[in-house]
């Protein structure tokens, strides 16, 4: 008999609760190239994805697979810093698990960041976008099948996906820190191949700002389980699909993640601290 997400939650949270100590109030998924940011982490409690009973461990390139948990710019946080990818042939209730760990250890926010491609034109590999909705091009959710009430609703209302007061509060904070910052839609694929150039005119045709692998996937999880989103994508190559579009490499993608960054990681810097807390 195939065990139940809850089940699984129960266990994993089981196997780290005593080392994960206080309650967290903010949770932060990383994305490919931002790991760095955990290194900003005061007092922090380590714990591999190895090391959790029965949660997945990550695989992509420069994603750690690991919690790091502690303080940053005086909040109690739980960064995941490494996420899981629908292409490494996790299952969407896999990815979700993690999400909804995130929320037992605690946290009432959820902040999602991740490496994405522009597929807007005015956009420019280095930029940082904040996310106001997404498209899930990926033909799965992670709560297709039986829905415990104990994790969310069965049918979660997703119309506001990425908290509308949060991303006004994360455009103060971007400003205070004298970061520019783009606002659009992302689209979520599954990967890990790039997209072609007709895909890429496709997706931006449809709506979409943004492309990347992840998120998506998150996202759901986390309204479902009542966590207010925020969504900052690193634009780590022009994806237009033009006739001079370039070729693509990871190194290239890594390299402009980097830069994404130090300016996520100065808004961060600006708006942990006036997060609210038990708002919800």
């Amino acid at each position: 008999m195939t065990e139940s997400q809850l089940a699984r939650l129960n266990r994993a949270h089981a196997s780290i609760a005593e080392r994960a100590g206080a309650p967290v109030e903010i949770a932060v998924m990383l994305g490919s190239g931002l790991g760095h940011l955990a290194d900003a982490v005061e007092d922090a409690t380590v714990i591999p994805y190895g090391e959790i009973e029965g949660f997945p461990v990550s695989t992509a390139p420069s994603h750690k697979g690991q919690f790091v948990i502690g303080t940053l710019y005086g909040r109690r946080v739980a960064m995941m810093q490494g996420r899981l990818h629908l292409y490494e042939g996790w299952t969407p209730q896999d990815i979700a698990l993690a999400v909804y760990l995130l929320k037992r250890l605690g946290s009432e926010t959820f902040i999602v960041t991740n490496a994405a491609g522009g597929l807007n034109p005015d956009y420019d590999a280095g930029d940082v976008m904040l996310i106001e909705d997404h498209l899930n091009f990926t033909g799965q959710n992670p709560l297709i099948g039986p829905n415990d009430e104990e994790i969310g609703l069965r049918f979660p209302d997703m119309s506001r996906a990425y908290d509308p007061d949060l991303l006004k509060q994360t455009g103060q904070a971007a400003e205070r820190a004298g970061e520019a910052v783009r606002r659009g839609i992302y689209i979520g694929i599954t990967g890990p191949s790039l997209e072609t150039s007709a895909e890429r005119r496709h997706l931006r045709a449809s709506g979409g700002d943004a492309v990347g692998m992840s998120t998506v996937t998150e996202v759901i999880a986390a309204v479902h389980t009542g966590l207010r989103v925020i969504g900052l994508s690193a634009i780590t190559n022009a994806a237009t699909g033009g006739p001079d579009q370039q070729p693509d490499t990871v190194e290239d993608v890594l390299a402009h993640a980097a830069i994404c960054g130090e300016k996520i990681e100065a808004i961060l810097k600006e708006l942990l601290p006036d997060l609210p807390v038990g708002e919800r």
